[in-house]
């Protein structure tokens, strides 16, 4: 099983990676390899071609693909609530939470992975006409790293700021180069913006109808993994060591430590709800397919 996630030397998607580096989907009879595939649209136009099994990426982002969320369900979230930060550099002195930092500043971001910063911008009443948020220099061919890529920009002064992943933020945080602004997880940004979006795990509906017993054993591998990593943290260092550079398997348990109280596989009716309006403010979605629709249900809740 081909399973594609858009950024590997992260955080985000880790309990994927794990779930097949710890042996947890191996044990439910599933042979599963782990591909990068960046930016995430591509990953998920992949799984609209039938050339990878599963997505394990943003869930919203399933819309550049399938649109009106025809054609492809979200099995299981890999963490709860939208998981990138927003790290300023550290000469600006910005304050937490004070997203009025952005003005007049150069912000990077992926594709897809921006939206969320640019619906959060908009419901915290800032014009988005004041921020300059593209692409990270250099990180169109990044793949592995993006938000590695995004900490050297900001410390090479070439950026004033990134949204991306826990690691990148990690990275710019111990260097000296970023300070945290926003973390939405952990109560950061306006109203709802928790749920914008969140980690999932995608296949098309016509492998779920197809194979449901294997869509269902690919959750429980996914749950495994989540429970292992909150039982014993540390068992992320040696999925780090085999999957990422030194520096940043010496960071991978803190990081999932953190993330731990978000390790939850089902899907809420709330996180579907909320992800709908986002999508819809965006641009993405015209309606508002219900949950039944777009989850997996019998295969979420297994």
């Amino acid at each position: 099983m081909r399973i594609a996630v858009p950024d590997l030397i992260s955080n985000s998607y880790f309990p994927a990676v794990a779930a097949a580096e710890l042996g947890c989907l191996r044990d439910e009879g599933i042979a599963a390899q782990i591909e990068l595939l960046f930016p995430v649209d591509a990953a998920y136009r992949a799984l609209a071609a039938g050339e990878v099994d599963v997505v394990a990426g943003s869930a919203h982002s399933a819309l550049a693909a399938f649109p009106e969320w025809r054609g492809v369900k979200l099995l299981a979230a890999q963490g709860q609530g939208m998981y990138w930060f927003l790290v300023m550099r550290a000469d600006l002195r910005a304050g937490r939470n004070d997203v009025s930092v952005v003005a007049g500043k150069r912000i990077g971001a992926a594709p897809w992975v921006d939206l969320g910063l640019r619906q959060l911008l908009v419901d915290a009443g800032i014009d988005l006409r004041e921020v300059d948020i593209s692409p990270v220099p250099g990180a169109a061919g990044a793949g592995t790293n993006f938000g590695l890529t995004a900490a050297r920009a900001l410390a090479d002064g070439k950026i004033d700021g990134f949204w991306a992943n826990g690691m990148g933020a990690e990275v710019a945080v111990r260097s000296g180069a970023g300070t945290v602004v926003l973390d939405v997880r952990r109560g950061d940004g306006p109203e709802g913006c928790f749920d914008y979006t969140f980690a999932s795990l995608a296949a098309t509906e016509a492998f779920v109808t197809a194979d449901a017993d294997r869509a269902q054993a690919i959750v429980r591998g996914l749950r495994r993994a989540q429970e292992q990593l909150a039982d014993d943290p540390e068992r992320a260092t040696a999925v780090g060591e085999r999957v990422f550079p030194p520096e940043q398997a010496s960071l991978i348990a803190d990081l999932v430590r953190r993330d731990v109280p978000y390790y939850d596989a089902e899907i809420p009716r709330r996180a579907i709800s909320g992800m709908n309006r986002f999508a819809r403010e965006q641009g993405l979605l015209a309606g508002d397919p219900p949950y039944e629709q777009i989850v997996a249900m019998d295969v979420n809740r297994s």
